[in-house]
């Protein structure tokens, strides 16, 4: 269900989406249905699963940190200063972007960009363990 998440930009309608469906798969798992009234707390901690949306904020918060890592000249670090000038812009809101997902999950967790360089700490940073 979560195979390249790390690269969405998600907004709220699909965290939702994705809440509602795991929570599906876990009262399916645990034998339950929404009649015998049991609350999700309940059964996460049943089964031992941490909310499926920290997981995402997880995963896109290493890719993060991966990218961060990788020289400039890289292809995927050069992405990040592409001229975008000369496209014309619609009506409307803009599109949410991945790099917003990002500032949110990093002022969410209080992190800072340069704390990537640092691969252990990062990773004790943003993991997300299940509770068991």
């Amino acid at each position: 269900m979560l195979y390249g998440a790390e690269c969405w930009p998600l907004k709220e309608k699909h965290n939702t989406k994705f809440s509602v469906a795991e929570m599906r798969m876990l009262r399916w798992m645990s034998g339950f249905t929404l009649r015998d009234r049991i609350r999700n707390e309940h059964i996460r901690e049943k089964v031992g699963v941490a909310p499926v949306e920290d997981k995402i904020r997880e995963s896109r918060l290493r890719w993060f940190g991966h990218i961060k890592r990788r020289p400039s000249d890289d292809p995927v670090r050069r992405v990040e200063v592409l001229d975008f000038t000369y496209v014309k812009k619609g009506r409307g809101r803009p599109k949410k972007t991945w790099l917003e997902n990002i500032r949110n999950d990093l002022s969410l967790l209080d992190l800072n960009k340069n704390l990537t360089f640092n691969r252990t700490q990062w990773r004790k940073r943003i993991h997300v363990a299940d509770p068991t």
